[in-house]
C-alpha cells in the first residue's frame, strides 16, 4: 500500500493467453473505485490498484472468479520462501510441485500430446487419404471406419479438451481468439467426419483434426514451458531467503523459520552460512560476500555496528545479528517488490498473430455460415453440398499457417543464437532488439571479470618485483580472502614458486604476517602500515594515482621498511572493448552502470572509451537510470549479472544478463549470454533484424493466403465450374503450414 491506494496482487492460478488476459483486466477494471489493472502473463501476476480502503480483495477475486479464473492472494517473499523449501524437500524427481499450478498444467499438456501422439498413428495409417499420398492400401475390414472414429474421438475429446476450456472461458470474458478459431476448426472437422462416416457420403477428416490437434498440444507445451522457465526470476530471488535461522535464547542455539523472526531478536551466523534477515552486527567480526545483492566485487568487512543484508553470504569468522528488518521491509523484499513491480509495468508487445487469428475466427465464422445459408437456402442446392462447402471454409480458415508464422521463426532463430552463445528467452525481445540505440552495461562482472586480478607491482625498497609478488603469495597462499587469491593467481600465472612460510597469522580487518626466509613479512592495507608505524608520506603520489584508478592498493614491508606495492583492481574483459567498437558501428551506443565510486567508473569508462557512465548507482535506483533514458526516447537494452540488476534488467526494452552471473540474474533476463561473451549483443542486434523480416513475411503469406483461399472456399468461383473440395482445403491448408516452415528454415542461412 501507499499513499491514498492500495496495491492487491492476485496469482491467478489458471494458465491465460495474453488476449484473453485483457478480458480480465477489463473485469477488474469495471469495479467502482479501480483504477488500474494490469496482468503479467510471465509471472501470472494481476495487479489492482484502487481507491484506499474502497475495494476488497475477496471481491477482485470473486469478480475473476465470475470469468471462469481462479486466483489467491500473493504470498509474501518469506511465505514463498518458506513455501519453496517445502515443497523442494518432498518433491519427487521429475515430477512438478504441487504448489506450482502452471508446473501441473503444463505436466498435463504433455501428457495430452503424448496421448494424442499414440492415436494419432494409427489414424494416419487407417486413413485412405495418407494411403494413396503413400501409395500402399490397407485392405477394408469389418469395423474399420468404426475404429478409425474411435481413435479420432479419443484425440478430439481427450487432447483438444484443453482448447474447448479456453474457448468457454474466453467467450465468457467476451473475447475471440485462437482458442475459439481451434475449437471451431477441430469441432466442425470432427462432426463432417462423423456425418460422413455414419449419415451421408462426402470425404472424412479424421486424419487432418487429429494432426491438428497433435500439433496444437505440442506447441502450446513448448509455449508453457517458455513461459514458466520466464517467471522463474521471482523465485530464485525467494530462495536467496534462507528457510532456517539460528536464533540465540537464553544463551542456547535454536533452529527456527526465518520467517518467525522478530525485530531485536539475536541470530548467530555461521562461517559459510546465509545471513538469515536484515539486522546490525552485535558480536564478531568477518567478511560477509554481498555480491548477490549490491553487486560488490570484493567481500565486505564487518564489525560490530555494521548492518548485515538478509541474503548475503558469511565468508569467514562468526558473528551474532540484532535483527532490524522483518517481512516485506527487509532490502531482498524490496527488491522482490522492485522486480514485481517492472514486470508489471513493462509495455507488452500486442501479438500480430493473436490479433490477426480474432479476426480470422469471426471472418471463418460468419463466411462458413453465409456459405451454407447462401448455398442451400439462396442457390436451392443440397444440404451436403452447402455443409460441405461451409465446412471446407471452417478447415481451410485453421490457424495452421497463422499458428506457425511467428513460432517457428522463434524456433530456427533462438536455435541459431544459442548456437552462437545467446540464449533468447523471451521472444519479444527478438523484435525489440532491432530498435536499440542504447545498450547500458553493469560494470562488475560484465564489462569487468567480477574478481580481483593484480595490475601493478611496484618496487620502492631493495626486493625487486618477482621478490615482491613471490614473497606476497607466499604468505597470502594460507589465506582465504579474495585479495589474498589474487595475488596468489597472479605468482602461479608468473610460474613463481611458493616460499616456506611459517607463524602465519591473520590479523583481521587489515592484512596478516608471516615469517618468510629469515624476514618478518606484514602484507595488509595503510591501517596496518601506521599500527608498525612504517611511514607511507613518501609514497602518497603513487599511491593516490593507483586508487584515483578505481585499484586497492596492497602494502608488502619488513618488520620497519616497506618493499613495494601491489595494485589489484576488478579486470576488464578483453572482449568489453570489442563490444564497445562493435556496437558503434551498427549505431547503438554503449554506457556503464555500476554501485562502484565515480573515480572508479570514470577509470573504466576511458578505458573502454564510453562517454556515458552512472556511478554510485544503489540497487533500488538502477531501474530507474533505466527509465531515464527510456523517458528520452531511447531504445535501452542492459546488461548485467547481479540480483541488484534484476529490476533494471527487467524494466529494459531488451534485459540481458552474462551467463556466469547469479540464476535470478539470467531468469529476470529475456536474453541470457550464456558462453560469457558480451560480444553477442551485437550479434542479437543482426539476428533480430532478419528474424524480424521473416515474421513479416510468414505473417503476410498467412494472412494473405486466407485472404485468397477463404473465397475460394465459399464457392465465389463455382460459376466457373471450379470448387474447391474439403480434401484439396485440407491439402492447401497443409501446404500453407509447409510454406511458411520452409521460409523460417531459410533463416539458418543468416551469418551473424
Amino acid at each position: 500500500m501507499g499513499g491514498d491506494y492500495d496495491i492487491t496482487k492476485l496469482y491467478i492460478r489458471d494458465y491465460l493467453s495474453y488476449d484473453c488476459a485483457c478480458g480480465v483486466e477489463d473485469a477488474v477494471r469495471e469495479m467502482e473505485h479501480v483504477i488500474d489493472v494490469s496482468y503479467d502473463p510471465v509471472n501470472f501476476l494481476l495487479t489492482v490498484k484502487s481507491h484506499k480502503g474502497m475495494v476488497k480483495p475477496e471481491d477482485i477475486k470473486q469478480a475473476v472468479l465470475k470469468r471462469g479464473i481462479s486466483s489467491e492472494m500473493m504470498k509474501s517473499p518469506h511465505e514463498m520462501a518458506k513455501m519453496e523449501h517445502e515443497a523442494m524437500k518432498r518433491a519427487k524427481p521429475g515430477e512438478p510441485m504441487k504448489h506450482d499450478h502452471h508446473a501441473m498444467m503444463e505436466a498435463d499438456m504433455k501428457r495430452r500430446f503424448l496421448v494424442s501422439l499414440i492415436f494419432t498413428v494409427p489414424v494416419l495409417i487407417l486413413s485412405p487419404t495418407i494411403q494413396k499420398w503413400l501409395g500402399f492400401q490397407i485392405p477394408e475390414f469389418i469395423g474399420s471406419q468404426l475404429l478409425l472414429f474411435l481413435l479420432s474421438s479419443v484425440i478430439v475429446f481427450y487432447g483438444g479438451l484443453v482448447f474447448y476450456r479456453g474457448a468457454l472461458k474466453s467467450l465468457r470474458n467476451r473475447f475471440f481468439d485462437m482458442n475459439v478459431l481451434v475449437s471451431i476448426a477441430v469441432i466442425a472437422g470432427y462432426l463432417f467426419s462423423v456425418g460422413s462416416t455414419f449419415f451421408f457420403e462426402a470425404i472424412d477428416f479424421y486424419w487432418e483434426i487429429s494432426t491438428l490437434v497433435l500439433f496444437l498440444l505440442f506447441g502450446h507445451w513448448m509455449e508453457m514451458k517458455a513461459v514458466r522457465g520466464a517467471s522463474g526470476a521471482l523465485k530464485e530471488l525467494v530462495k536467496l531467503i534462507p528457510p532456517t535461522a539460528n536464533l540465540v535464547k537464553d544463551g542456547e542455539i535454536v533452529e527456527v523459520p526465518t520467517s518467525d523472526l522478530n525485530v531485536s531478536d539475536l541470530v548467530l551466523v555461521r562461517p559459510g552460512g546465509k545471513v538469515p534477515i536484515d539486522g546490525v552486527v552485535v558480536e564478531g567480526e568477518t567478511n560477509v560476500n554481498e555480491a548477490m545483492i549490491t553487486g560488490e566485487s570484493k567481500p565486505v568487512n564487518k564489525k560490530e555496528g555494521d548492518e548485515v543484508i538478509g541474503g548475503t553470504i558469511n565468508a569467514e569468522g562468526a558473528i551474532k545479528v540484532r535483527v532490524t528488518k522483518t517481512g516485506e521491509d527487509t532490502a531482498l523484499s524490496q527488491i522482490i517488490k522492485l522486480v514485481q513491480d517492472a514486470m508489471v509495468s513493462k509495455p507488452k508487445t500486442q501479438k500480430l498473430a493473436d490479433r490477426a487469428a480474432h479476426y480470422l475466427t469471426l471472418t471463418a465464422i460468419f463466411v462458413g455460415a453465409g456459405t451454407f445459408a447462401f448455398w442451400w437456402g439462396v442457390a436451392g442446392r443440397e444440404i451436403v453440398y452447402a455443409l460441405t462447402l461451409a465446412i471446407t471454409v471452417i478447415v481451410i480458415a485453421c490457424p495452421h499457417a497463422l499458428g506457425l508464422a511467428i513460432p517457428t521463426v522463434t524456433s530456427i532463430s533462438t536455435t541459431m543464437a544459442a548456437k552462437r552463445g545467446v540464449l533468447v528467452k523471451n521472444a519479444n525481445a527478438l523484435e525489440l532488439s532491432k530498435e536499440l540505440n542504447t545498450v547500458v552495461f553493469d560494470k562488475t562482472g560484465t564489462l569487468t571479470k567480477g574478481e580481483f586480478g593484480v595490475t601493478d607491482v611496484i618496487q620502492l625498497g631493495d626486493w625487486n618485483e618477482k621478490k615482491i609478488l613471490e614473497t606476497a603469495a607466499s604468505v597470502e597462499l594460507n589465506s582465504e580472502h579474495i585479495i589474498a587469491k589474487g595475488i596468489v593467481k597472479k605468482a602461479q600465472d608468473e610460474g613463481l614458486r611458493n616460499k616456506e612460510v611459517k607463524q602465519f597469522m591473520a590479523i583481521p580487518g587489515k592484512g596478516a604476517e608471516a615469517v618468510v626466509g629469515k624476514d618478518e613479512v606484514y602484507i595488509g592495507n595503510a591501517n596496518l602500515m601506521r599500527d608498525l608505524k612504517i611511514g607511507l608520506e613518501e609514497h602518497e603520489d603513487v599511491v593516490s594515482k593507483l586508487s584515483s584508478q578505481g585499484k586497492t592498493v596492497v602494502y608488502i614491508a619488513t618488520k620497519r621498511k616497506l618493499k613495494g606495492l601491489i595494485a589489484l583492481a576488478d579486470l576488464i574483459r578483453d572482449e568489453s572493448r570489442e563490444v564497445v567498437n562493435e556496437l558503434q558501428s551498427l549505431g547503438v551506443e554503449s554506457a556503464m552502470l555500476t554501485g562502484d565510486n565515480r573515480q572508479t567508473a570514470a577509470y573504466v569508462a576511458k578505458e573502454l572509451g564510453l562517454s556515458t557512465f552512472f556511478a554510485e548507482v544503489l540497487p533500488e535506483q538502477k531501474a530507474d537510470k533505466i527509465k531515464e533514458l527510456q523517458s528520452q526516447g531511447k531504445k535501452t537494452a542492459m546488461v548485467g549479472d547481479g540480483i541488484n540488476d534484476a529490476p533494471a534488467l527487467v524494466q529494459a526494452d531488451v534485459g540481458v544478463a552474462i551467463g556466469a552471473g547469479t540464476d535470478v540474474a539470467v531468469e529476470s533476463a529475456d536474453v541470457v549470454l550464456v558462453k560469457n561473451d558480451p560480444r553477442d549483443v551485437s550479434k542479437l542486434v543482426n539476428l533480430s533484424k532478419k528474424t524480424m523480416q521473416k515474421m513479416r513475411e510468414n505473417l503476410l503469406w498467412a494472412t494473405g493466403y486466407n485472404a485468397a483461399a477463404i473465397p475460394m472456399a465459399a464457392g465465389i468461383l463455382s460459376p466457373f465450374n471450379i470448387v474447391l473440395r474439403p480434401e484439396w482445403a485440407a491439402l492447401i491448408m497443409a501446404t500453407s503450414s509447409i510454406i511458411v516452415v520452409v521460409n523460417a528454415l531459410l533463416l539458418r542461412r543468416t551469418k551473424l
